[in-house]
This record gives structure tokens, C-alpha cells and sequence, in this order.
């Protein structure tokens, strides 16, 4: 039997999906080419905003079609699965499960109930606040990356941000279970992992007799596990909350080798005004500090965040101020998006909304904005001779290989090379730009 996945929304979904993925090929399920084949169809969902929603509908629209034409089995999950599920179940009765953040350990039956072709029916119901649980393992076959999940949930309640009402409160993961994770990648050739979690500075174990686990000693507890088994070579985090950012962490990073010098702060704002609104806990003044004290200590250090534009209330001089504090801290990247009102978050009912020509028009300004800084930052590297982990084949020229660098940069190496260097790190200069991508060849050095 055949399954398909669409996956939206965060890398915490694509680690969710990939652990359920590896449930079904333990079942000897094998992927689909496409969902139009596929005998188990899996939605794995986002609700942080209206469009991620919007398209999920529309894409259960076109499978409840499809049902009238093929049978298959229709499973919903992820964070639409937790918030509306009953919405779900009536609006698309063609979907066969729908399993929220809390009850992934149903999917064992809902498997077996598609493989004798039968409907799924719940032996209980499970309480929407239950017990987060999490999965042994992430790792997609072959893949030289993964994603390492350490935490689930967020205790922040940021006004805009539907998070918390979905996944729950704050949970970490056994350091144990983390550590031999990082062990069994390593054993199947991956390079790089990333620790995730909604805010990866909360991480906090407590339990057992030993000293209490923050996430910097986390970091250097898998810094250590990785370089004692000598196969993964690069560790990364997402996401970091700026407030929460504390010296322990920032050394942590400095004097850890394998701790990518590529941070991911999201700001969200430029005004301390809105940030205030937003109710992230820290000002445009602090933000600011913290990102020069990063470039002090760690000089090659680069930095992405998260910019939320048109939150109620912004003014355009407020606006003004996430353009200066852009041109001041010169991101290498940002993920940029304009605000959604999320029924059940405060600012949903907040006063003074921004039209929503206005809210597209100043987006469009933001990404024209960072486009400019990223060209300029990246034609700075032009020359430079950096570490490349090589990692397929390139589609354009079957003699080249595509690769990316510690700053997550793509690179493709135009000398005639072995395709078995892939998952392999060499040195190579970068050469020019093509686009967003440098042109590379390996370094004499």
C-alpha cells in the first residue's frame, strides 16, 4: 500500500511528518508519486495563519472529489487537526481521521483501520490537553540533515500568535532521548542536525536526580555526543526568543566549534510601541544591544529573523522604524509576512486594524528592503573560501554538485565531481553569484 504526505507550516511539522512517515514504512508502506495515487493521503497542517487554513480547505475540497471517484484513506493532522477538528468533521466527512497535536499515538490504529479497509473509530477520546509525546526519531532515509525536536509548546502568549491554544504549554524532551537520537543519526550518515522548538531557550529538564539541563548545557551535551561519535558536524537551532537570549547562550555558541555561527533571532518589529502590543517582552533598544553583542563576540556571525508587519495599531512612522532597525542590523535573511487575525489571540479584537492594502503595500516595502541588504551581504562573501556540505547531485548539470554553507547558503561546485561526495564537507571558494546561489570550486587550500 502507498501513502502521501502534505506537509505545511514549520520545521517542527516536517519532523512530525518524518516521524510518521517512518511509522508507515515500518508497516511496509511505500510513498505515492502523487496524492492522485496514493492509498493513505496525510495532511499534516498549520493554523498560524488564515492562508495556511485556507489552502488546507481547499485542498480537502478537491479530495472530497476525489472520493467520489477512488477510494483512499483521508487522515488530518497537525495544528488545524487540534484547533477546529469538529469543524473538520463536518464540513469534510470524507476525511477518514482527524488526529490532534495530542493523540499521535493513535495512528498505529488509524493505520491498520486503512489497511483492512475499514472506517477508523476512536477507542477513546483523548482529552485536548493531553500529554505531548515525543517521536524516537525525525530522520527521513538517506537525508545528511535532520531535525532533532528538544521541546513542544510555547508559555510566551504573544498577542498575535495562535501557538500556545494549539500545542499546549511549554514540555521538554528527555536529554537522554535527544543524545540517542543524535546517536542513531550519526550512524546513518548525517551530517547536520537542528534542534527545534517553538522557543529553544525555554529548554529546561528537571527531572531525575541530576543538576537541572538549560539549554545551553543541552548544546553542549549534543556538541559533545557529536564530536565523540564523529559524524555529525554541524548543530543548529530554531527558533530563539530574543528575550530569553542570555549570555550563557551566546557563549556557549562561541567557544562550541560545531554551533553554527548562523542565529535565527526573530524581532518581529521595529517599534518598541507595537513590540509592546505584541507583547514580546523586550524593546527595539534591547533587541538592538543584543544583536551587537553577537556581532562583538562572534564576528562572522549572521543573523535571519521573523518581521511582522501591520499589526493594529502601527503607524507609518512606526513602520519606519523596522526599515532603520533592518538597515541596522543587516539580516542575511528574513522570513517576512504581514499580520492575520487569529480568532482566539488578543490582538484579533485589538483596535485601530490596518486596512489590508496597507498591510501588503508596507510588506512589499520590507521584502523589497531585505532582497537589496541580502544581495549586498552575500556579495560580500564573494572570494571568501568556506566549508560546503555536499549534498545531491544539481539538476541543472549532472557533472555539478549542490551544497550549502554554514550560514545555510546554496552553493553549487562546477568542477567535474564525484556524485559519492555527497554527504562529504569540502572547502571551496566562492566564486560569484547566480541569483541566490554562489558558483563554487574547490579550494587548493
Amino acid at each position: 500500500m502507498t501513502y502521501f504526505f502534505e506537509t505545511y507550516g514549520c520545521q517542527m511539522n516536517f519532523a512530525e511528518s518524518a516521524s510518521v512517515e517512518r511509522l508507515l514504512t515500518a508497516r511496509g508502506w511505500t510513498p505515492a508519486g502523487s496524492a492522485d495515487d496514493a492509498d493513505l493521503v496525510l495532511l499534516n497542517t498549520c493554523a498560524v495563519r488564515i492562508t495556511a487554513e485556507t489552502r488546507v480547505f481547499g485542498r480537502l475540497a478537491y479530495f472530497a472529489a476525489q472520493k467520489k471517484r477512488r477510494s483512499f484513506f483521508l487522515v488530518v493532522t497537525g495544528c488545524m487537526a487540534q484547533r477546529i477538528r469538529e469543524e473538520i468533521r463536518e464540513r469534510f466527512p470524507c476525511v477518514d481521521a482527524v488526529v490532534g497535536m495530542f493523540e499521535k499515538q493513535v495512528f498505529p490504529d488509524v493505520f491498520l483501520a486503512a489497511e483492512e479497509g475499514r472506517p477508523y473509530v476512536p477507542v477513546e477520546e483523548i482529552p485536548a490537553d493531553g500529554t505531548y509525546f515525543f517521536a524516537p526519531s525525525s530522520y527521513s532515509e538517506g537525508a545528511f540533515q535532520s531535525f532533532v525536536p528538544i521541546m513542544n509548546g510555547c508559555n510566551n502568549f504573544c498577542s498575535y500568535c495562535i501557538v500556545p491554544y494549539v500545542r499546549g504549554r511549554e514540555v521538554s524532551r528527555n536529554p537522554a532521548d535527544i543524545l540517542a537520537e543524535i546517536d542513531t543519526l550519526g550512524s546513518k550518515g548525517v551530517r547536520e542536525v537542528t534542534l527545534l522548538g517553538q522557543n529553544v531557550n525555554s529548554y529546561r529538564w528537571t527531572q531525575g536526580e541530576s543538576a537541572p539541563l538549560d539549554f545551553p548545557d543541552l548544546l553542549d551535551a549534543v556538541a559533545a555526543r557529536a564530536a565523540e561519535k564523529g559524524s555529525v558536524r554541524w548543530i543548529r537551532f530554531l527558533s530563539s526568543h530574543p528575550r530569553d537570549f542570555s549570555g550563557k547562550l551566546l557563549d556557549t555558541i562561541a567557544a562550541q566549534d560545531s554551533l553554527c555561527k548562523m542565529i535565527h533571532l526573530p524581532v518581529q518589529h521595529g517599534s518598541t510601541r507595537i513590540l509592546q502590543a505584541m507583547n514580546r517582552g523586550y524593546t527595539r533598544e534591547k533587541y538592538l544591544a543584543l544583536a551587537e553583542e553577537i556581532r562583538a563576540r562572534i564576528p562572522d556571525a549572521a543573523l535571519s529573523t521573523d518581521i511582522l508587519v501591520g499589526f493594529p495599531g502601527e503607524t507609518e512612522a512606526d513602520f519606519q522604524e523596522v526599515l532603520s532597525l533592518m538597515e541596522r542590523v543587516r539580516f542575511a535573511s528574513a522570513y517576512m509576512y504581514y499580520f492575520n487575525p487569529r480568532e482566539g489571540t488578543k490582538a484579533f479584537s485589538m483596535p485601530d486594524q490596518i486596512p489590508e492594502e496597507v498591510r501588503k503595500e508596507r510588506l512589499a516595502r520590507v521584502i523589497g528592503l531585505q532582497m537589496k541588504i541580502t544581495a549586498e551581504e552575500m556579495e560580500k562573501r564573494v572570494g571568501k573560501t568556506v566549508d560546503v556540505l555536499l549534498e545531491s547531485v544539481s539538476r541543472d548539470n549532472p557533472r555539478e554538485l549542490f551544497g550549502h554553507t554554514e550560514r545555510g547558503e546554496m552553493v553549487v561546485l562546477t568542477d567535474a565531481l564525484d556524485p559519492s561526495l555527497c554527504g562529504s564537507f569540502v572547502r571551496a571558494e566562492l566564486l560569484c553569484l547566480r541569483g541566490k546561489t554562489f558558483r563554487a570550486k574547490i579550494s587548493a587550500q
